[in-house]
C-alpha cells in the first residue's frame, strides 16, 4: 500500500499544518507515537531491521512476514494514526504531529520538525495505553534521544484507566457483540487481548500485565459484562527472549471449548487501530484455529477513527495543558 486509502500521505508529519493554529500561533504541539509499518512489500526487510535493532533474520522468516502483510492487503496502521492525529488536532485546536518508532515518519525526524517550527511545549502520547518498558519506554527514549530537547516535553506515561478510552472500547464491543450472539444462537464469552511481552519483563516489576487486565475490567464494566462473561489472554507471543506471558489466545479458546462453548467474541484492548496483529493474528490465525476446533470467532471493530477515542486523547491533552507535568526541560539557550 503505497498511498493511504483515507487520503493521508504517509510522509506527513503534522496534521492541519496549514491551519490557522499552526506554529506561528501556538507554543504547544502534540506528538502521537506509534509503532510504524512498511508501505510496500519491498520495504519489509528494512522495516524488520528497525524492529529487531539491526539483527538479521533468516530469509524464510522475512518471506513469512511478507506473506502475512500481503494477505491483509498491507497494514493501515500509519494511515489510521495520521487520521487520529487529524481528528485530535481539530478537537484541541493545536498542531498534532505523528512519529513512528520503526518506520517513516520516524520519531527523530518528527521531533526535528517540531523543533524547527519553534514549539516550546510538547505533549507526547504513546498510542499504546498500557505502560511497558518494551513499548512506552522505547518510545520515550526515541523522543528524548541522546541530546537535550529544545522544548519542554510532557510525556504521558500511561492512560490505561482513562474513562473515555474504556468507553470507546465498550461502544465497539456493544455494537458487535449482540449481533454475534444472535448469529451464534446463544451468549458468547468475550476474550479481551493485549500483546504479550517477555515474562522476565513482568517479573522485574513492569506494570504492563496488571494495566492490561485493568483496562479489560473497565471495558467489561462499561459494556455491562459480568465476571463470568469474559476472560483475558495475551496474543502474538514472540519466539525469542525466553518465555512470554500468557495464557495464549489458542489456549483460552481450548479452555472455553472444554467448558462447552461453541464460539468466542474477541476484543483487543491494547491496540487502537487495525494493523497486522489484528487483521492477521486475530482475523486469520485465531479464526482458523477456532474453526479447526469446531468453533466460530467474532471480533469487535477496532477503534480506528472513533469519536470517543478522539475525545479520550483530547482529554489527555487538555489535562496536561491545565497542569503540565514536564518530564524533560529544554536545553540551555533555547
Amino acid at each position: 500500500m503505497s498511498a493511504c486509502p483515507l487520503g493521508f500521505g504517509n510522509r506527513c508529519y503534522c496534521a492541519n499544518q496549514d491551519s490557522s493554529f499552526a506554529a506561528v500561533s501556538s507554543k504547544t504541539a502534540v506528538l502521537l507515537l506509534a509503532h510504524g509499518t512498511p508501505d510496500t512489500p519491498d520495504e519489509i526487510p528494512e522495516y524488520l531491521g528497525y524492529v529487531t535493532g539491526g539483527r538479521l533474520l533468516p530469509a524464510q522468516v522475512i518471506e513469512e512476514i511478507r506473506h502475512r502483510y500481503t494477505l491483509i492487503g498491507f497494514s493501515p496502521l500509519t494511515c489510521w494514526t495520521l487520521l487520529q492525529a487529524d481528528k485530535l488536532s481539530r478537537s484541541v485546536q493545536l498542531p498534532v504531529f505523528a512519529g513512528m518508532r520503526n518506520w517513516k515518519p520516524f520519531i527523530a525526524d518528527t521531533v526535528n520538525a517540531i523543533a524547527a517550527q519553534g514549539f516550546e511545549h510538547v505533549v507526547a502520547i504513546c498510542l499504546a495505553p498500557q505502560n511497558s518498558r518494551t513499548s512506552v519506554g522505547l518510545y520515550r527514549r526515541a523522543v528524548v534521544g541522546e541530546d537535550n530537547l529544545p522544548f519542554a516535553l510532557d510525556f504521558v506515561e500511561e492512560w490505561h484507566d482513562q474513562p473515555l478510552l474504556a468507553q470507546a472500547f465498550a461502544e465497539k464491543l456493544r455494537s458487535g457483540y449482540e449481533g454475534a450472539c444472535t448469529q451464534h444462537g446463544s451468549r458468547l464469552p468475550v476474550i479481551f487481548t493485549a500483546h504479550s511481552v517477555p515474562r522476565r519483563t513482568i517479573t522485574e516489576g513492569d506494570p504492563y500485565e496488571a494495566q492490561s487486565k485493568e483496562t479489560a475490567a473497565l471495558v467489561a464494566t462499561q459494556a455491562g459484562l459480568s465476571g463470568d462473561d469474559w476472560v483475558f489472554a495475551f496474543q502474538s507471543q514472540g519466539v525469542s527472549g525466553g518465555p512470554w506471558i500468557g495464557p495464549t489466545v489458542e489456549e483460552t479458546i481450548l479452555n472455553l471449548k472444554a467448558k462447552g462453548h461453541g464460539g468466542v467474541f474477541v476484543q483487543p484492548i491494547g491496540f487502537l487501530c487495525d494493523h497486522v496483529e489484528v487483521l492477521y493474528d486475530i482475523d486469520i490465525v485465531f479464526k482458523q484455529f477456532a474453526e479447526k476446533e469446531g468453533m466460530r470467532l467474532w471480533r469487535a471493530e477496532s477503534l480506528n477513527g472513533s469519536p470517543i477515542l478522539t475525545a479520550a486523547l483530547a482529554e489527555l491533552v487538555r489535562t496536561r495543558m491545565r497542569a503540565p507535568s514536564i518530564s524533560a526541560r529544554p536545553k540551555a539557550g533555547c
